[in-house]
């Protein structure tokens, strides 16, 4: 998708219909809105690109969200600690709600992708835990 803030909001509910189809629940929906959400912002703000690509894949009983943007400034992505800020809390937050989280060059082109776990068995679908099965892979969301 185009590197705007408007495509942020359109990643998330691409992200939750995908989700929907797999049949999972509102909690890991909520949860992956959000890490959606400051992964593709970070993308959009911190990187000079003109396109993100956000991909979910199922990583035997964990849910795996990787955004890929085409260029970022030398620094790896790193936690901020701020007090006062508004901003700048987006990779604390991913933190918080996923089981890990970090950074690669992109395998093919250039860029990076940032990417966050989610395990499945720890959050509840709509009848239960979810299913650990093979939920497939989805192309960019």
């Amino acid at each position: 998708m185009p590197a705007r803030a408007e495509s942020v909001a359109r990643a998330r509910r691409l992200a939750d219909d995908r989700l929907v189809r797999w049949q999972l629940g509102r909690e890991v929906r909520d949860t992956v809105a959000l890490v959606v959400s400051e992964l593709f912002t970070n993308a959009v703000v911190h990187t000079g690109s003109g396109r993100v690509v956000c991909e979910l894949r199922d990583q035997g009983g964990r849910l795996c969200i990787a955004v890929q943007d085409e260029g970022c400034p030398a620094a790896e992505p790193r936690l901020r600690h701020v007090d006062a800020e508004e901003r700048g809390r987006g990779l604390l937050l991913v933190e918080a709600v996923c089981g890990a989280w970090g950074a690669h060059d992109a395998r093919h082109g250039a860029g990076r992708v940032v990417w966050a776990e989610l395990a499945l068995d720890d959050v509840d679908g709509p009848d239960g835990p979810a299913p650990a099965g093979d939920f497939g892979t989805a192309g960019p969301c």
